[in-house]
C-alpha cells in the first residue's frame, strides 16, 4: 500500500488543488490552513512546497479550478437547445448546492481575497466570464426578436448574476434553500415579461 508521500507527483499536485478548491468553497481562504489542505489531499508537506510556493499560490490555482467548474456548468445550461428564455431558465434552475453558496462568489467575502489582487483577480475574471456568457445569450435573443431590446444585455446579465449571488447569501443567512428558490422564481417571472410573443 502506497503512502501519500510517494504518490506520483502529478497525482499529488491534482489532489492538492482539488483539496484546496473544496476547502475554499467550504471555509474560505482565511479559514483554510495548509495542514487542512494536506489532510484533505492525503499528501505530505513536501508535496505542497514541491508544486507551489505556498498557500496563496495553491489557492490561486484552486480558485481557477473552481472558476472552470462554474463556467462548464454555466455553459452546459446556456449553450443547449431552446429559446432564449428556455436557455436562461435552464441556467437558473440547474442543480446547485445552495447552502454551500457559490464556489466563486463567496470567495470575495473573504477579507484576504478582497485585498490581495492575485486572489481577487481570478474571482473577478470568473464572474465576468459568467456575466458575459449570460449577456451573449440575451443579446442573441434580442437580435432574433425573442426578447425585448429595451434593456442592455450586459445590464440584464448583471441583474441575473446579482440576483443569484444575493439568493445564495439569503439562503445561507436563513439556512433555507427556499430563499434562493424564491429569488430565482422572481427573476424568471421578470424575464418572462421580456419575452416577445411569436
Amino acid at each position: 500500500m502506497s503512502t501519500p508521500e510517494i504518490a506520483p507527483a502529478k497525482d499529488a499536485r491534482r489532489r492538492l488543488v482539488e483539496g484546496m478548491a473544496d476547502l475554499l468553497w467550504e471555509r474560505g481562504y482565511v479559514g483554510t490552513s495548509p495542514s487542512a489542505v494536506l489532510a484533505r489531499a492525503g499528501v505530505g508537506q513536501g508535496s505542497l512546497y514541491h508544486h507551489f510556493t505556498g498557500k496563496q499560490d495553491l489557492a490561486v490555482t484552486a480558485i481557477r479550478l473552481n472558476a472552470e467548474t462554474l463556467m462548464h456548468a454555466a455553459q452546459d445550461a446556456l449553450d443547449g437547445p431552446g429559446t432564449t428564455y428556455e436557455r436562461l431558465e435552464r441556467f437558473l434552475l440547474r442543480d446547485r448546492d445552495v447552502l454551500r453558496g457559490c464556489r466563486i462568489g463567496r470567495m470575495i467575502q473573504d477579507p484576504e481575497v478582497f485585498t490581495e489582487d492575485p486572489l481577487r483577480q481570478p474571482v473577478a475574471d470568473a464572474l465576468v466570464r459568467v456575466r458575459e456568457s449570460i449577456a451573449a445569450v440575451i443579446e442573441d435573443g434580442q437580435n432574433r426578436g425573442e426578447l425585448t431590446a429595451g434593456i442592455a444585455s450586459d445590464d440584464l446579465a448583471g441583474t441575473i448574476l446579482s440576483t443569484l449571488q444575493g439568493g445564495y447569501v439569503l439562503a445561507r443567512a436563513e439556512l433555507d434553500e427556499e430563499r434562493f428558490a424564491a429569488a430565482v422564481r422572481g427573476l424568471l417571472g421578470l424575464l418572462k415579461g421580456l419575452v416577445i410573443a411569436p
